[in-house]
């Protein structure tokens, strides 16, 4: 094993003899090769789950530690065991934990709301759920809105005989589009505010494109969901399996505490005691370090209020915040020595990518960032993929939100919308396709579904390229 570790070690070594100050990789020194595991396990999270379904549901975490080690073990013998220990903690200490504890908290606050009872699904009344679900993104995440959200939806469809877009317009806005307007809404934008991107900068700016998007999308699902409805008339009625019956909400509790996770980061952003503890040269400020034991408190305040029937009825499980975490630790290791090679900018591996989202003039290709952000997060994870390109205009949060707005607006719109492309854009969206697979949704497949986002949703981001970010 350590045979094939060093075999595969040797791929990555270009200046094995230089010195490199604890967390300081030397990215400008390093070869495109040193990306490989970073691309490699990207891809395995795009395609195991689709090509091998039940071999990648045992066998995840073992993808996942396989992949950091061929960026671990090089690091440490070719560039030093301080800079790799000091590269690996600053990502843990400063971005890893901060963000699987949002999701966490997120995750088990949102699992403890219930809702229960049944609605006719009229165009009217799922148009006015999909707007519901796509503004509650924003404030409990999209994986959270969709876990609230998509039971009742399904449940006032399932007597429609076509009820398939309904579930496809619910993964375009409810899992994707509606989370992009607090750092709460979506994991890339969470990464970009613990790189330094206010709390409220995403709101004002993405909210006109985030709008557009919202309105067209509904105003067109309202259409479409009429043509439909319509069209029913000419065939018998079906069977409802759950009548009409009065909406009830449980676990109320829930919403108060998700008022404390939206106030815990708000206070993370605006307390600054300047006081931080050091860790191998590390420092973790002491107003981050309450914001995540908050979050961690107000997840086990759920845990204890919520009764045991109302997760039951959300069918809340810890398998995929485990999937999540193990798969993120494998992202943020391999992702070291790409944003080191990205910090490098014209002096790095990746200078030609550089060149690609420039303007002859060397201003932001704000176009490009769009698109190419929003291409790779079709297939890729878009957590990542956001870090990355926000690390190729510059990495300065303070920069970013003033001078080069529209291109932080770029890449957090091409990060959140384009997510929705594929059942793999986003982490929500294969959750409901399976959910709504498993209730009898006729649900298209993989490359099926690719036919309703290219028809619906490439058009519209032409439309705001246009409009927004020309």
């Amino acid at each position: 094993m350590l045979t094939k570790l060093a075999g595969a070690a040797l791929l990555f070594a270009l200046f094995p003899e230089a010195a490199f100050a604890a967390g300081d990789i030397g990215g400008a020194t390093m070869g495109v090769a040193w990306a490989l595991p970073f691309a490699g396990m990207l891809l395995s999270i795009a395609l195991g789950p689709i090509l091998f379904p039940h071999f990648w549901e045992l066998n995840y975490g073992k993808f996942a530690a396989f992949w950091a080690v061929l960026v671990v073990v090089p690091l440490a013998l070719f560039r030093g065991f301080d800079p790799a220990l000091g590269a690996l903690l600053h990502t843990g200490l400063l971005e890893y934990v901060p963000f699987i504890i949002l999701l966490f908290a997120l995750f088990t606050i949102a699992g403890g709301i219930l809702i229960t009872g049944n609605l006719h699904g009229t165009p009217a009344t799922n148009t006015v759920l999909l707007a519901i679900g796509t503004l509650m993104a924003s404030f409990v995440g999209t994986t959270g809105a969709s876990i609230i959200m998509i039971r009742p939806v399904l449940r006032a469809n399932d007597n429609r005989r076509f009820n398939v877009h309904v579930v496809v317009f619910f993964i375009f806005l409810v899992s994707n589009i509606g989370g992009s307007l607090t750092p709460l809404g979506d994991p890339p934008l969470f990464l970009g505010f613990l790189r330094g991107v206010s709390f409220f900068w995403t709101t004002t700016h993405l909210l006109p494109e985030t709008l557009f998007a919202v309105v067209v999308l509904l105003a067109l699902f309202y259409a479409l969901d009429s043509w439909f409805f319509r069209k029913e008339e000419d065939y018998p009625p079906l069977r409802d399996p759950t009548p009409d019956r009065a909406i009830k909400l449980f676990g109320k509790v829930n919403i108060l505490l998700l008022g404390g996770v939206i106030l815990a980061i708000l206070m993370s952003a605006s307390w600054k005691p300047g006081v931080a503890f050091t860790i191998h040269g590390i420092a973790v400020e002491w107003q981050n370090l309450a914001r995540d034991l908050i979050l961690l408190a107000l997840a086990g305040l759920s845990l204890t209020l919520t009764p045991k029937p109302v997760r039951a009825g959300n069918e809340f499980s810890w398998g995929p915040i485990k999937e999540v975490a193990k798969l993120f630790a494998g992202i943020f290791a391999c992702i070291i020595p790409v944003l080191a090679m990205l910090q490098a900018g014209r002096n790095g591996a990746f200078a030609p990518l550089v060149a690609l989202v420039s303007n002859p003039d060397g201003s932001a290709n704000n176009v490009a960032y769009f698109w190419l952000t929003g291409g790779l997060s079709s297939f890729l994870d878009n957590a990542p993929t956001y870090l990355v390109f926000f690390e190729l205009a510059g990495g300065n949060a303070q920069a970013l939100m003033t001078t080069g707005a529209l291109t932080l607006t770029a890449i957090s719109a091409g990060a959140v919308f384009m997510g929705a492309n594929t059942y793999i854009g986003n982490a929500p969206n294969f959750m409901v396709y399976a959910i709504a697979k498993d209730r009898k949704v006729a649900m298209p497949s993989f490359f099926g579904y690719m036919l309703w986002s290219g028809a619906i949703l490439i058009p519209l981001f032409v439309l705001q390229t246009l409009i927004f970010f020309r």
